[in-house]
């Protein structure tokens, strides 16, 4: 799984911080890693350095081999917090996602009856 980090004119991040978000990227979507190519981190702040509340956003597309790509973006008052909100809706659309794929019609339904139980 390849990760870019992308940012624009207004916001500086660390090697440090770039190196958190993708190690917290990596273990995020360490189940999907086999079937994600590639995941693009896009950083910017809003308000171009004037003051204000959510004003940072993490944008995140992940492309899947054979499928297409998906994006979620998260603001938040920093740029550590935006990364973290954004991985974590990325994970968890991607879970939705990849759960869904796997689950084929006519597969054993989780509401199925025992033997011997019967409907009061």
């Amino acid at each position: 799984m390849q990760i870019q980090v992308h940012t624009d004119k207004n916001v500086t991040v660390s090697d440090g911080m770039v190196q958190r978000l993708q190690a917290e990227l990596e273990s995020a979507l360490s189940r999907f890693s086999h079937q994600i190519t590639r995941v693009e981190v896009h950083l910017g702040d809003e308000n171009a350095g004037g003051s204000g509340g959510s004003d940072k956003r993490c944008m995140i597309e992940a492309r899947s081999a054979g499928k297409q790509p998906v994006a979620v973006t998260h603001h938040a008052a920093s740029v550590g917090e935006a990364c973290s909100g954004a991985v974590h809706k990325l994970a968890a659309l991607i879970g939705n996602r990849h759960g869904r794929s796997n689950s084929h019609k006519g597969g054993e339904s989780i509401r199925r009856l025992e033997v011997g139980e019967g409907l009061s």
